[in-house]
């Protein structure tokens, strides 16, 4: 999923602090890259802090695996050296400060194996250019242009882009050189994207009575099953669905048999031995922090409250009554033959996805096409059953991880000059994916690719929405 573990599995938050000060202070933001052999380059981000009790503690960036949100453990810092743990990977990093550098200079250990791994001051992003002042989506052609400037040198990827405006709906695909072209109808995996149908899952069940915003998430665990609670508080479904349980991104039992499927050895019993000994290290409600397993875990929830599974449930309740035929957790023969092959950060063929507990966080396949019709639903500009569903999932505001984002149920909502952007990403081993609309404007855009190397898909739908710059590819 986007922001979800892949490979070495690092996984951080996006919240960037300040930018070292003494140079022999570990607190603040460096980068370095992790060579992992000879083809294959990480870039990596550590985001040091301490906290009120003074000690330091921190989140590490894969940028390249587009993997957020796992923290740093057991931080410390002695005189001129600097260690941490990440234990949702089993890695670890030892350095000494190299005054000549002005660097942390050490080693990255993980799976029996030591790289070198240098890490050095973040250097700031220079302020992005003015937003112009008037803009409309651009037509085909430039749109096709974009997409080859992104994969001329990416040998495997394809990219589709879907637009819904006032005038209708139109797709541009383009790619993959030497195979067959791929369309409004090719299939990917939308990674976290899922998250915003699981909450509309949610929403749905909200507006019917058959569940509160407000409900303790163990009032629909098994009996005998425990969640986690902390002074005196318990995790609503209002947590889960804004990321503010206090859970973390991913759960510490994960057996990662298959890295390059790393949720698909993840039971049921696994959950729930996980839920009943996790102790919460901040309060309900107090902070947003991104988690597969919140959102993972929500989907499993409602699927007991309404005795199915989340596959059926999600057919019942989303896909059917808005028509979306090509939409999928299983796909069928005809919507395999469809199914584009993924791409790792180094444009290797990467296997799908399996999610057979935490689906509802980020195990549904779908086309540029579907999502359109998912787009023009959460846009209002064709009203359907779910109509005050999707309404609920906006209504509903936490502050998110940044001051210029907000998040709702799944949503998150940026405030852009031009207005209100509602958005959401994703990402898997081998897709990244993104669907962002101007709910003032009724302007839409998805856009769909087959691989995981950065940047992907976000600047590219948030560029033809609201013409913000495009990322160097």
């Amino acid at each position: 999923m986007r922001q979800a573990a892949k490979s070495l599995g690092l996984a951080f938050a996006a919240l960037l602090l300040a930018v070292p000060g003494m140079a022999q202070e570990a607190k603040g933001d460096w980068e370095g890259t992790l060579q992992v052999n000879p083809t294959i380059k990480l870039r990596l981000a550590i985001h040091i802090a301490a906290g009120a009790d003074a000690k330091l503690a921190g989140t590490m960036d894969s940028i390249d695996q587009g993997a957020f949100g796992i923290p740093l453990a057991a931080v410390k810092q002695e005189t001129e050296a600097l260690s941490f743990d990440v234990p949702a990977v089993a890695g670890r990093y030892d350095a000494k400060w190299d005054a000549g550098g002005k660097s942390w200079a050490g080693t990255w250990h993980q799976s029996g194996m030591n790289w070198p791994l240098v890490f050095v001051p973040h250097a700031p992003t220079p302020p992005p250019p003015p937003l112009p002042t008037s803009w409309d989506i651009p037509a085909d052609q430039t749109i096709s242009a974009l997409i080859d400037t992104r994969i001329a040198a990416r040998p495997g990827e394809g990219i589709v882009i879907g637009v819904i405006d006032r005038s209708g709906r139109r797709v541009v695909a383009r790619g993959p050189a030497g195979t067959k072209a791929f369309d409004g109808n090719t299939m990917f995996e939308i990674g976290s994207m899922s998250k915003v149908f699981t909450s509309l899952l949610l929403s749905d069940m909200v507006v019917h009575g058959e569940v509160s915003l407000d409900d303790p998430a163990a009032k629909y665990l098994p009996a005998g099953a425990r969640m986690p609670e902390r002074g005196g508080k318990r995790i609503t479904l209002r947590d889960l669905a804004t990321h503010s349980s206090g859970l973390p991104r991913l759960p510490d039992n994960m057996p990662f048999g298959n890295p390059a499927n790393p949720y698909a050895d993840y039971t049921e019993a696994m959950l729930l031995d996980f839920l009943g000994r996790y102790q919460l290290t901040r309060d309900i409600g107090s902070k947003y922090e991104y988690s597969n397993l919140g959102v993972g875990l929500l989907g499993y929830l409602l699927a007991r409250r309404a005795g199915t599974s989340y596959e059926i449930l999600l057919k019942q309740r989303v896909l059917d009554p808005l028509g979306m035929k090509d939409t999928a957790i299983t796909l069928s023969a005809g919507q395999k033959a469809r199914f584009a092959q993924g791409h790792d950060a180094t444009m290797q063929p990467a296997g799908a996805w399996d999610l057979p507990t935490l689906a509802g966080a980020g195990a549904i396949r779908s086309t540029a096409s579907d999502m359109l019709i998912f787009l023009r639903a959460a846009m209002g500009t064709k009203q359907t059953r779910l109509a005050p569903a999707f309404a609920l999932m906006l209504a509903e505001r936490r502050p998110g991880a940044v001051p210029n984002i907000q998040t709702g149920l799944a949503w998150l909502v940026i405030s852009s000059p031009r207005g209100e952007i509602i958005f959401h990403d994703g990402g898997t081993g081998g897709f990244r994916t993104c669907m962002a609309f101007d709910p003032a404007k009724h302007r839409g855009v998805v856009v769909l690719t087959n691989a995981a190397r950065e940047p992907s898909a976000n600047d590219l739908a948030i560029h033809l929405l609201i013409g913000s710059p495009v990322a160097a590819p």
